[in-house]
């Protein structure tokens, strides 16, 4: 649906240069939830600027559904941008028109009928759950409820295409998971394809099929999102990571020599990440009744990201010495990465 080749986009201040985006190639394909993540000043809103041309990129090509958009007239670029919608962080409603007029103004040059036209709000309205407000005004309304009038005024034009700029990060979490349960139900009924920008692991985690990590106007990591997290190659994805769970913690606690990090002649803190399938398996309850290697969970975090459990456990492990050395490699031939921090 979207091939981004090669793209970049320089912005010129008197004699400075900023290169926002170097060279990002991507391809997103039909009905795909794609994200795009990275913290700020990453480029990554200039990039998805870039796919509808908000920000005409200094090279390279935008190709959506098989057409280049760079080498369009403007009549034409008007014509198939009508195929993109777009939400914003901040919503971007007229403050003046109620939630019905809002939805409506992307419509004032469609050759729909008057009464098509209606029809079409009122089904938008019922999609995104807000058939009661339709003569409430933005002021009147929460930040969740705004989000979902610019959510149904971006699909007003039937569009193939929904780019999401940081929609959730003005909202509250609960608000951010019924946003995303609302764009995942669009996903499905209309087969949209969405192309989300955010800083928020977890709104990656709930809701992407495949995700680009952005750094420094570079695409420095892609691929499936339970691949990428489960086995991240970049320190970045890592960092993504580690700011959805309190794994990190453990260093901390090591640096303050916290009674929970002191181990004993014999024992070791450990460090074990799942993916996958071996998530679901009940590794250390084995070591216990096959080699007498007690194991005490410190703390640890499990997600589920695309239905496949990914997590991090830190255990205290104690037990005899060749013992200790046989559970060891036995959680290895489970195919759980073991780092041993501390004994």
């Amino acid at each position: 649906m979207i091939q981004l080749e090669k793209i970049s986009k320089t912005f010129r201040a008197g004699n400075t240069q900023v290169h926002a985006v170097k060279e990002v190639s991507l391809d997103i394909g039909l009905g795909e939830v794609f994200g795009i993540i990275g913290f700020s000043g990453a480029g990554k809103s200039t990039l998805v600027r870039c796919i509808n041309l908000l920000e005409r990129p200094t090279e390279g090509k935008v190709i959506l559904d098989g057409v280049d958009l760079m080498g369009l007239p403007q009549v034409r670029l008007r014509e198939e941008r009508r195929k993109m919608g777009m939400i914003f962080q901040h919503f971007n409603l007229l403050r003046s028109r109620t939630v019905y007029q809002n939805i409506a103004f992307p419509l004032r040059k469609s050759k729909l009928s008057k009464t098509e036209k209606h029809e079409k709000i009122l089904s938008l309205l019922e999609l995104v759950g807000l058939s009661d407000k339709k003569d409430a005004y933005p002021s009147q309304l929460s930040g969740g409820q705004k989000q979902r009038v610019a959510i149904a005024r971006a699909l007003a034009n039937d569009p193939k295409v929904l780019l999401c700029d940081e929609a959730t990060s003005a909202l509250d979490p609960q608000t951010t998971k019924s946003i995303l349960n609302l764009l995942k139900k669009v996903n499905n009924e209309l087969g949209i394809t969405i192309v989300l920008i955010t800083h928020e692991m977890a709104v990656v985690k709930d809701i992407c099929d495949r995700v680009a990590i952005m750094e420094d106007g570079r695409v420095v990591e892609e691929g499936e999102t339970a691949d990428v997290f489960s086995h991240p190659k970049e320190k970045l994805t890592r960092d993504f990571m580690d700011t959805a769970s309190n794994i990190n913690k453990i260093y901390e606690l090591l640096e303050e020599n916290h009674e929970l990090t002191r181990v004993k002649e014999g024992e070791k803190l450990v460090l074990l990440t799942y993916s996958g399938g071996n998530a679901g398996e009940s590794v250390i309850s084995y070591l216990a009744e096959a080699y007498g290697v007690q194991a005490n969970i410190i703390f640890g975090n499990v997600d589920i990201l695309k239905n496949k459990p990914i997590g991090k456990l830190v255990v205290v492990l104690s037990g005899e010495g060749a013992n200790m050395e046989k559970a060891l490699q036995y959680i290895k031939q489970r195919k759980v990465q073991l780092e041993v921090i501390k004994g």
